[in-house]
């Protein structure tokens, strides 16, 4: 009797062992978000920082902002882009949709001494598609909010 006792426990015990061996890659821990982007036709480089971002929102939503901001600043900048600008992502936030409740983000911009602090504001309207493929609608809606920020940089430095 004692032996079968000893098997499950030794069963169990592994069973455990193994589930939490496949599950401890799934959380994995966020990492820093620098990315310093050199866009065709800049003067410099665009470095974008998420570091608070992971902190606020996580991943994969602060991937997202790092991989789509580089390409909407040198697109709203173009070659009137300065070199050597920094941009720290500090807050985002996705609404309910509308007017009433839009997607927002927050952040700075920093550029040979000069700190321009932006807020960026865009609405979203939800469609059919959003439910069936809810990823692919986050990520849309972060790049839309990433090319609001970016335009409304370039209105806040004069450009």
């Amino acid at each position: 009797m004692s032996g079968n006792v000893l098997t499950r426990r030794a069963a169990l015990l592994s069973f455990g062992a193994f589930a939490a061996a496949g599950l401890s890659g799934c959380n994995t821990t966020p990492t820093a978000g620098i990315q310093p982007v050199a866009a065709s036709g800049l003067g410099g480089a665009i470095s974008v920082d998420t570091t608070p971002l992971v902190a606020y929102v996580g991943n994969p939503t602060a991937g997202w902002v790092q991989q789509s901001l580089p390409g909407a600043l040198a697109q709203a900048l173009g070659s009137n882009a300065p070199g050597g600008l920094h941009v720290r992502i500090d807050t985002l936030y996705l609404g309910n949709g509308g007017p009433g409740d839009p997607d927002r983000m927050r952040g700075v911009a920093t550029l040979g001494g000069r700190t321009i602090k932006v807020r960026a504001n865009s609405t979203y309207w939800a469609s059919p598609t959003d439910q069936a493929l809810p990823e692919q609608a986050l990520q849309g809606r972060v790049q839309a909010l990433s090319t609001a920020f970016a335009y409304r940089l370039k209105r806040k430095m004069g450009s």
